[in-house]
C-alpha cells in the first residue's frame, strides 16, 4: 500500500513541475492553469487528504502536524496578510519548545516557504498538515488577536535571499500594498510618495500641494518586499542595494492613467524610494492653468515668437519649471516647426515633439544630443536642464547658429542666471547675444474655492507681523485666509499656481554682462525698468483671493 502511495505521490510531483515549466517557459494557458490548481493538485494523485499529507511528510521527511497541534500552539499569522495565508494554505506557529513552525499543505510549493523564511527567520521547522486542518485553524484562528507585537514584526533578511525576495514581492500582499499606495496618491493629487525605512520600519509620506504629508505604511508586510516591488515596477535590479537607481513606469491606476519616476536610494536602515506621479492629462498643459498675469502672459508669448535664442527657467527643485517649459512647447508645437528636446527624464510626453532620453551609460549625455540636434535642422531645442560648462556651450552655440533654445537653471531669482552662465565658463560677449529672457517662479499653494475666508486687516494684523505692511498692505485691506473642508482635506488649500518674474534682457541690462557680472546690479535695473517681482507677483494673487500671505511669504523673500 505503501508503494502505491509513494507512486501516486511522485506522479503527483510531475504533473507539478510540468505545469511549472509552462508557467516559466511564458504560456499563458499554463499559468492560468497553475493558478487554479495550485494547492489543490493533490487531487491528481488521487489521494485522500490524510493520506497525502501522510505521504507527502514520509516523501519528504518532515513531521507530520495535526489539527490539535495546530490549534494548541501560538499563531504567528500576523505577520502575514490573510489573503496571503488562505492562498497559499499554510500556518505559521510557535512550536512548543519554541521554535518558529510552518505547516503546509504542499511540500514542493517552495515559493511560499522561501517568502515565510524571509518573514519569520531561516530556522522555520516546516510540518505537512492536510488541507482541512490548515483552513479549519486559518478560519477559527485569524479572527483571534495574535500572541505579541514581537512575533508580528518581520525579521531582516539576510543578503543572499534574493529569490526569494523576488517570490515575496511578487505576491498579492506586496502587491496590494504597493497598488493601495499608489491610489491613495492619486485619490490626494500627491505629486510624490516617499518611502522611507526607520529602524522600527517604514514611514510613508506624500507630497500634497508641495507640502509633505504622513500617511499609514502598509502593514504586515517586510519592508524590503515594498521596495523590491516598486524596483519589479520600475523594471530595476533587485538585487543591487547598495548603489542609487532609477527608474520610470506607465501604469493604470484605477480609472487614472499615471506615468511614475522612481528614485532608490540606500540609507542607513535600508532603502529608500521616491515615486514621482505624472498625470497622463494634456489639459495641464495650458498656459493659463500656470498662472501668470496678463502682462507676463503677453510678454512670454512675445518672446516665444523670436525666431533664435535663449530663454531660461529658473527656481529650486519642485517649482513647476519642467511643467512651464512643457507649456511652453505645446504652445510652440505646430506643424510647422521641428521640435527636439533632450531631458532627464521624459516627464511629459507632447504628440507632434520629438523627445529624447539621456542615458549617461552610453554616453548620451545633454551635450551630446545637441550636437546631434544641431544636424537635424530643428527649429527649436529644449534642453531639460544647463548642468554643467559643456552642455552651457553648446547651447549657446546653437542659439547662436539660428535656433531658439529653452533650458532650465537652478538659481534663486531671474538675474542671478547670468553670473551661473558665467561662472560655467560662458563668455560674456556670447551671452549678450543669445540670451533673451529669463524666467523665474515658485509654487504656492491655492486657497480652496469653497472654504477660504476673507478677513479685513486691522492695525493689530501689521504690528503683530511687520511683513505685511513691508508688502504693501494696510489697515482695512481685505485679505483671504485657509479654513479647510471636506474638499481640501481640511488643509484650506487646493491646488497650486506659480508666482513669476520674467527678465527681458533690454540693451541697458545687456551692457551690465561682463566678466564679473553683479546679478544684484541686474536685479535692481531691471526693477527700476518695470520687471515685476516674484514677490509683486505673489502679493497681487494675495489681493484677488488667490493664495494667502503665509503662502507667499513661504516661497519669497523682500529685496
Amino acid at each position: 500500500m505503501a508503494s502505491d502511495l509513494s507512486s501516486q505521490f511522485v506522479n503527483y510531483l510531475r504533473e507539478r513541475a510540468h505545469l511549472t515549466a509552462i508557467v516559466e517557459g511564458g504560456d499563458a494557458a499554463g499559468r492560468d492553469g497553475l493558478d487554479r490548481r495550485q494547492g489543490k493538485l493533490w487531487e491528481l494523485s488521487h489521494l485522500s487528504a490524510n493520506e497525502f499529507a501522510d505521504e507527502a511528510a514520509r516523501f519528504h521527511g518532515l513531521d507530520r502536524v495535526s489539527l490539535q497541534d495546530m490549534m494548541s500552539a501560538t499563531s504567528l499569522a500576523a505577520s502575514f496578510s490573510q489573503r496571503f495565508l488562505r492562498e497559499t494554505l499554510v500556518f505559521p506557529y510557535r512550536s512548543p519548545d519554541g521554535g518558529v513552525a510552518l505547516a503546509v499543505v504542499d511540500p514542493s510549493d517552495q515559493s511560499a516557504q522561501r517568502a515565510a523564511q524571509i518573514v519569520l527567520g531561516a530556522d522555520v521547522a516546516i510540518g505537512v498538515a492536510t488541507s482541512e486542518d490548515i483552513a479549519v485553524v486559518l478560519d477559527q484562528r485569524l479572527d483571534q488577536p495574535e500572541a505579541t507585537a514581537s512575533d508580528a514584526m518581520p525579521l531582516p533578511l539576510r543578503e543572499d535571499d534574493i529569490e526569494s525576495l523576488r517570490d515575496l514581492a511578487s505576491g498579492a500582499p506586496v502587491v496590494r500594498a504597493v497598488n493601495d499606495l499608489l491610489e491613495k496618491a492619486v485619490e490626494l493629487r500627491a505629486s510624490d510618495i516617499h518611502i522611507e525605512p526607520l529602524q522600527s520600519g517604514l514611514v510613508v509620506r506624500m507630497r500634497v500641494d508641495g507640502l509633505l504629508r504622513q500617511v499609514s505604511a502598509p502593514a504586515n508586510v517586510l519592508p524590503q518586499a515594498v521596495i523590491s516591488r516598486i524596483k519589479i515596477v520600475a523594471s530595476l535590479n533587485i538585487a543591487e542595494r547598495r548603489l542609487p537607481q532609477d527608474g520610470a513606469a506607465r501604469l493604470r491606476v484605477g480609472r487614472a492613467d499615471i506615468d511614475i519616476r522612481v528614485a532608490i536610494m540606500p540609507m542607513q536602515h535600508g532603502e529608500s524610494a521616491v515615486i514621482r506621479i505624472l498625470p497622463r492629462d494634456r489639459g495641464l498643459l495650458v498656459v493659463e492653468k500656470l498662472g501668470f498675469s496678463a502682462a507676463d502672459d503677453a510678454k512670454l508669448r512675445r518672446l516665444l515668437k523670436l525666431p533664435h535664442g535663449m530663454i531660461i527657467v529658473t527656481g529650486p527643485t519642485g517649482s513647476g519649471k519642467t511643467t512651464t517649459l512643457a507649456t511652453v512647447l505645446s504652445i510652440l508645437n505646430e506643424p510647422i516647426r521641428k521640435i527636439l528636446t533632450i531631458e532627464d527624464p521624459v516627464e511629459y510626453e507632447i504628440p507632434g515633439v520629438n523627445q529624447s532620453q539621456v542615458k549617461p551609460a552610453i554616453g548620451l549625455t545633454f551635450a551630446a544630443a545637441l550636437r546631434s540636434f544641431v544636424r537635424q535642422d530643428p527649429d527649436v531645442i529644449m534642453v531639460g536642464e544647463v548642468r554643467d560648462s559643456e552642455t552651457a556651450h553648446v547651447a549657446v552655440h546653437a542659439a547662436l547658429t539660428g535656433h531658439l533654445v529653452l533650458t532650465t537653471l537652478h538659481t534663486e531669482t531671474a538675474a542671478a542666471a547670468v553670473p551661473r552662465l558665467l561662472d560655467l565658463g560662458v563668455e560674456g560677449y556670447l551671452l549678450r547675444s543669445v540670451l533673451r529672457a529669463v524666467i523665474a517662479q515658485r509654487l504656492v499653494r491655492q486657497l480652496c474655492e469653497r472654504c477660504k475666508s476673507p478677513r479685513t486687516l486691522g492695525q493689530a494684523d501689521l504690528m503683530e507681523d511687520p511683513r505685511l505692511a513691508a508688502f504693501g498692505f494696510h489697515c482695512d485691506d481685505v485679505i483671504h485666509e485657509p479654513r479647510g473642508c471636506e474638499r481640501c482635506g481640511g488643509t484650506g488649500y487646493r491646488g497650486r499656481l506659480g508666482v513669476f518674474e520674467i527678465l527681458e534682457l533690454t540693451g541697458a541690462l545687456r551692457e551690465l554682462i561682463g566678466e564679473k557680472t553683479d546679478g544684484l546690479r541686474i536685479d535692481e535695473m531691471a526693477i527700476r525698468g518695470g520687471m515685476t517681482t516674484m514677490l509683486d507677483d505673489g502679493i497681487a494673487k494675495c489681493r484677488a483671493g488667490l493664495t494667502s500671505p503665509a503662502e507667499i511669504l513661504r516661497v519669497t523673500t523682500l529685496r
